[in-house]
């Protein structure tokens, strides 16, 4: 009884956080991808020490480029934003037609140098910028070195040179000037013609006295890529090291006519989407990120995905180096990257946390690090007094005008935000709430006419207004976003209680004017032309209901697993194979279709049919029909669960480091070679589980 209690408080511990706000941390040696469920766009990564450091894009939000610092990879903490404002002109300040939307800070590089920190990244139409510190927490320089110079990769090499390596296609090497004053004068040059399959986003490293450039692909799909030459200047040779993997999640809807260099949308501006498929791989499969290495030796990656509108979120990958080229996967399934995995061996244990508190009452009398600015706000037109945001208006045509707008992202898969807004002190013409800021927004919020106050929701797909009329200026104001199905709703309530929903279904979509995915936002414009009153701000809350999946690995749990591709259970078959039994049939539902979830630890478990037949194992190379029902565990019982949320998983055999799974069309039974899941997770290794009450 002792030692179930002391396991009760391990796994409270373990999931106090999760409860809350995701993280891949499962608690038992085991991370699930993504890293984070909010965008880390562009990642790049380096150890120095023990430690694990972070960087990433945040385009035109301030302060930008955040960094993070982890001890296992897998648990991350914010240190720091690089620069607290860039301000490079007047679109920096949302000034003009375009303001500076989807561009500033893209794909940053960091490396870490005879005791400096280094930071490069290009601003369109402004050149390379280059951040130093001594210390990841700041004071950050800044320095511009001018050109265009984006997407790319540095080394510092053993000689003292400093490379740099940029281009799509046809991949460039430049030598930048040891005082970043500028670049070595001819040392420009093509070191991988076009036609070699090779993309952009690099990553430059020097291993073992080999040359190799990690860059990533989106045309026509994409994937990852790896060069490797003996030289810097090559020639190189090229493969690819990661392909197909989506983690079984579907491209979403995006929205069409809108680049970052498009101007801002305003009202009455024709949206249109444009629908997913169900197995088009686009963008999604992982791309844009490198490696790193561990104390012990071992390798890991990173990368991003495309994950619909909450944006492009980071994972992270096993390597396995095999003739010489840094593989993403483990080997028996290299190229594909499990979604549930064993932690890295750094050597430190950690506990699973958020990187970011969400909510905030405001009571410290600062901003957390989870909030950015959408530009360089106005200084004197906010603040934080007694405990509440103070947003002052300023004039602005529409809401992606509007100034002092303060934004955090969006988290998925799905959440629910609420604020409360008492807006008493806005003047005739005045509007301030919460928005869903994205190409296209939505808002809600309190409007000050003539008259009086009114609630009014704003629905930008259809240009269409909606008003309530309002008692009292003091609201809650409410957001959900569903960013797997790529919906969203919005609502208010004048008491903190009842909520009315004045926007349903809203369509969300992925877009590159923002190149964001969804941000909550707070706002208070003037829709006359002039300055107003202002707006308070409190009690701003997040509710993740995925972000404990605690439960979602059912150990000691009696399941049945239904395939998704042909929709038949699971069925210990009396010939002793694990085969398929289709409704109808009598033996489906039985208890040669219900399996008990033995934990074996590290996320490892054990199916043992009720049938009496025994423990799902896995014989010889794992071929069709040697998915078998024996009465002795061996190693070949062993699976990872991979936890593929909304009750989906797939079993990772630990003895092929491949999934159980079969062809819909073929009628044959279970083998233990199948590489993955294809986006609708209709292949044959996705199953639906379901607790059932007992093994008798």
């Amino acid at each position: 009884m002792k030692h179930f209690l002391y396991f009760f408080i391990f796994l409270s511990i373990s999931y106090g956080l999760q409860a809350r706000s995701w993280t891949a941390d499962n608690g038992n040696g085991t991370f699930t991808n993504p890293l984070f469920y909010d965008e880390f766009t562009d990642p790049d990564m380096i150890r120095v020490g023990t430690d694990f450091y972070m960087v990433a894009s945040s385009m035109h939000a301030m302060p930008g480029l955040p960094l993070l610092r982890s001890k296992d990879l897998v648990n991350w903490e914010f240190v720091a934003y690089v620069f607290n404002k860039l301000d490079m002109g007047p679109e920096f300040h949302l000034e003009g037609k375009k303001g500076v939307y989807g561009n500033g800070i893209w794909a940053p590089a960091i490396r870490y140098h005879e005791g400096r920190f280094y930071i490069f990244v290009n601003v369109n139409d402004h050149g390379l910028q280059v951040f130093t510190a001594e210390r990841p927490e700041g004071p950050w320089t800044h320095k511009n070195m001018g050109g265009r110079i984006y997407d790319l990769g540095v080394l510092f090499d053993d000689d003292g040179k400093i490379y740099a390596v940029h281009g799509y296609d046809e991949v460039h090497l430049i030598e930048i000037k040891a005082d970043f004053s500028g670049y070595v004068e001819g040392s420009d040059r093509v070191i991988i013609p076009k036609g070699n399959a090779m993309g952009e986003g690099h990553h430059f490293y020097k291993i073992n006295g080999k040359y190799y450039i990690i860059s990533a692909d989106y045309s026509p799909v994409g994937r990852m890529q790896c060069a490797r030459a003996d030289r810097p200047e090559g020639p190189y040779e090229t493969t690819v090291i990661s392909h197909r993997e989506t983690m079984g999640v579907q491209q979403g809807w995006w929205t069409k006519g809108y680049g970052f260099w498009s101007d801002i949308p305003d009202e009455g501006d024709k949206m249109e989407f444009q629908s997913p498929s169900e197995n088009y791989f686009s963008a999604v499969p992982l791309h844009q990120g490198g490696i790193v290495d561990l104390p012990n030796g071992d390798w890991w990656g990173f990368s991003m995905m495309d994950m619909k509108s909450v944006g492009r979120l980071t994972y992270l990958s096993p390597v396995t180096w095999k003739d010489g080229w840094p593989y993403f996967g483990v080997e028996g399934n290299l190229g594909r990257s499990p979604r549930t995995w064993f932690k890295p061996d750094t050597g430190v244990d950690t506990e699973p946390k958020a990187v970011y508190e969400r909510d905030d009452d405001f009571s410290s009398g600062r901003l957390k690090p989870i909030w950015q600015w959408n530009h360089i706000p106005v200084s004197d037109k906010w603040k934080i007094t007694k405990g509440k945001l103070r947003l002052y208006t300023l004039p602005a045509r529409s809401f992606m005008f509007a100034k002092n707008t303060l934004t955090q992202r969006a988290v998925g898969p799905e959440s629910t935000v609420t604020v409360e807004v008492d807006a008493r002190a806005l003047k005739e013409g005045d509007v301030a709430g919460l928005a869903l800021l994205n190409t296209p927004y939505y808002w809600i919020g309190v409007v000050r006419t003539d008259e009086g106050f009114i609630l009014r929701f704003y629905d930008m797909v259809k240009n269409n207004r909606t008003d309530e009329p309002l008692s009292s200026p003091y609201v809650w104001l409410q957001a959900h976003g569903d960013f797997d199905k790529d919906l969203a709703s919005m609502a208010y309530s004048t008491d903190g209680k009842e909520y009315k929903t004045l926007g349903e279904k809203l369509r969300l979509g992925y877009q590159m004017h923002t190149f964001q995915g969804v941000r909550y936002a707070l706002f208070a414009y003037n829709m006359e032309e002039r300055e107003g009153g202002y707006a308070c701000f409190d009690n701003f809350k997040v509710d993740e209901p995925f972000a404990d999946r605690s439960k979602n690995l059912p150990v000691g749990k009696v399941i049945t697993l239904t395939n998704l591709a042909n929709g038949e259970q699971v069925w210990a078959n009396p010939h002793g194979m694990l085969h398929h039994v289709a409704p109808g049939n009598k033996a489906f539902g039985g208890l040669g279709c219900r399996f008990r979830v033995h934990d074996r630890g590290q996320g490892r478990v054990a199916l043992e049919s009720a049938d009496g037949s025994g423990f799902v194992t896995v014989t010889g190379l794992g071929l069709s029909g040697d998915v078998r029902l024996l009465k002795q565990e061996t190693d070949g019982s062993l699976f990872l669960w991979q936890d593929m949320l909304w009750g989906h998983t797939m079993l990772l055999s630990l003895k092929t480091n491949r999934y159980v799974g079969l062809n819909p069309l073929t009628g044959e039974p279970y083998a233990a070679d199948w590489p993955g899941a294809r986006p609708d997770r209709k292949e044959g290794t996705v199953f639906a589980w379901t607790v059932v009450d007992r093994m008798d």
